[in-house]
């Protein structure tokens, strides 16, 4: 395929243009993200920043890689799952686009995004997707033209329910990142840590994991006179061994041997050790993205994008609606083996 595919991402609080060239090579994508003085992202408020930053950050994307409108020779777009007014938003703006330029539409899966940068960006043929980020917490594996759910949560996202804790102490959104980093100052000066008065429930539910009442655990804890750097820590631990264990056991239910991280949560450095240390004693491999690629991204809708045009599917106008609801295995994947 000749020219440039432009991938559009705004599933939630962030709008994302990325760039594929032409072999399908990924370029760094221009992002804005929605960050809330208080409570979480009002859905709204998110696309009402994304129509007000769209413009900017299409022209900052252009030039970045000294490139004109007509380099782009079609347009990708995350057409679910995510907030309904963030993906109409997008959706808006990629038709615009696509029409403007006379070309190519794609409406892509945002989770199959993430599974296809993470296989371009490691390497993997095969493996076993352990998806972490706010809105979902999946374990994937391809079978039979499909990447199916071989497990997921029952409540809520891994990344939401580490947001939701960290508001309830005023930490302001995201708060992932500064749970990881209380929690590494909060070892570093224990380093012989134990779970004794810090425990949490157990988070896996057969293939299935269930968040909510770990958080609720996790305040109880801070209630009653805990650390809040030891209940960062613990509560880490726990929801993150309980992702690991269901991932491991999908890898022995399908016999593969490959191990790749996806979504926001995946660039989480003590979850990277812990999956990498279930697959080294299984004989197996993890993966990790660059951390640019595990977040939400317009790269990353534009190589899907890429990969469903080589593969010969395009979105007509009249098929272009936004599926808030969309499920990564209602996706047909081609390509994959």
């Amino acid at each position: 395929m000749d020219g440039w595919t432009l991938g559009i991402e705004s599933t939630a609080h962030t709008l994302s243009f990325g760039l594929v060239d032409a072999e399908g090579t990924p370029y760094p994508a221009v992002s804005d993200t929605v960050k809330p003085d208080k409570g979480g992202i009002h859905p709204r408020e998110a696309a009402d920043h994304h129509k007000e930053i769209a413009q900017t950050l299409f022209q900052k994307l252009l030039s970045n890689y000294n490139l004109s409108p007509s380099d782009i020779h079609a347009v990708a777009y995350s057409q679910g799952p995510g907030l309904g007014p963030c993906l109409r938003v997008g959706a808006a703006i990629a038709r615009g686009i696509s029409s403007r330029l006379v070309v190519p539409l794609i409406g892509v899966n945002h989770c199959v995004a993430h599974i296809e940068i993470g296989r371009q960006q490691c390497g993997c043929n095969d493996p076993v997707l352990l998806y972490v980020s706010g809105g979902n917490t999946q374990v994937i594996a391809h079978l039979e033209g499909r990447y199916r759910v071989l497990g997921e949560t029952l409540d809520i996202g891994i990344g939401n329910m580490l947001d939701k804790f960290a508001r309830t102490q005023g930490i302001p959104f995201p708060g992932g990142p500064v749970i990881e980093k209380l929690a590494k100052e909060w070892l570093s000066q224990n380093p012989e840590p134990r779970l004794t008065d810090l425990e949490l429930p157990f988070a896996v539910r057969g293939m299935d994991l269930a968040f909510s009442g770990v958080m609720t655990a996790a305040q109880r804890l801070l209630d009653n006179g805990a650390e809040l750097g030891a209940v960062c820590w613990s509560l880490q631990e726990h929801a993150f061994a309980a992702c690991v264990e269901v991932a491991e056991r999908a890898l022995s239910h399908t016999g593969k041997t490959e191990l790749l991280l996806g979504g926001g949560v995946a660039c989480n450095t003590r979850l990277r050790e812990m999956c990498s240390l279930m697959a080294d004693e299984r004989e197996s491999s993890s993966h990790a993205p660059p951390r640019m690629y595990c977040i939400d991204n317009g790269t990353m809708i534009g190589l899907l994008g890429f990969i469903e045009l080589e593969n010969g599917r395009v979105t007509p106008y009249e098929e272009s609606a936004v599926d808030q609801y969309l499920r990564t295995d209602q996706t047909q994947v081609t390509w994959a083996v």
